[in-house]
């Protein structure tokens, strides 16, 4: 049938179309789907992670229960930095003198948050099987605690460190060093320092495992992302370490 502006379709003919419609809309539905895990697993395996801070050893920087947001291409692809806060696995020993929390919850609606979160890289239940230390010493460097104005330094000079928790009065670590940083490892300190079992802990207690290996650290935290009301990224402090270099 035609008339004056053409062809007349059918009526049944758009009925035809809704069933491939239907198909092409699921299609699409699946690909996004799909996308979206991949994208997920991609972030969460290859650029970030998120952890709870499960001590108080980097007191005040960060607090029992806070979560960091990490970025896993330090050191795998970026390099580290004296001043990087850093997660790493257990070297050997550690965790059993941390003192570690464990994070709980009862909200089932908080928990299952924190699930769909955990599924993107943006939530973690692992801060228990980690550590959480600031980077002092490269490989190569020298580090001695403490000088005469009860400084820590690195390759000889002094460091005015702001971010340390001490006692008033008090030098910048409980312990007396004088170490070098081996190839391929690190010298990690909590900025808590007189209430952290970090590299100057294991040293003092004469431990097997004090410095810990570049191949144990996860990444470098980043941000401080929870609470809100402390939100903040976390310095490396170049100032700081301005002329340690060797």
């Amino acid at each position: 049938m035609t008339d004056a502006a053409g062809p007349v379709e059918p009526a049944h003919a758009s009925l035809q179309r809704k069933p491939n419609g239907m198909l092409k809309f699921l299609r699409d539905l699946l690909i996004i789907f799909v996308a979206a895990l991949l994208v997920s697993f991609l972030v969460k395996t290859f650029l970030i992670r998120s952890f709870y801070i499960p001590s108080g050893s980097m007191m005040n920087t960060l607090m029992v229960n806070d979560r960091v947001v990490v970025n896993e291409l330090t050191p795998k692809i970026t390099p580290l930095h004296r001043g990087d806060v850093i997660v790493f696995k257990d070297p050997g020993g550690w965790l059993a003198n941390e003192s570690p929390t464990t994070e709980q919850s009862t909200n089932p609606l908080m928990a299952g948050f924190k699930q769909a979160l955990s599924s993107v890289g943006l939530a973690s239940q692992d801060g228990n099987n980690h550590l959480i230390k600031r980077v002092i010493g490269l490989p190569g460097d020298k580090i001695e605690c403490c000088n005469s104005l009860g400084q820590l330094s690195v390759n000889g000079v002094p460091l005015d460190e702001p971010y340390i928790n001490v006692p008033a009065g008090k030098p910048s670590d409980a312990y007396e060093y004088s170490v070098t940083v081996p190839k391929n490892k690190l010298w990690v300190l909590g900025d808590n320092r007189y209430f952290s079992e970090d590299s100057a802990a294991h040293n003092a207690a004469g431990d097997p495992v004090v410095f810990v290996p570049e191949d144990d650290v996860v990444g470098r935290a980043f941000v401080l992302s929870w609470p809100i009301s402390r939100w903040t990224t976390l310095s490396d402090y170049p100032d700081v370490f301005k002329g340690t270099s060797k």
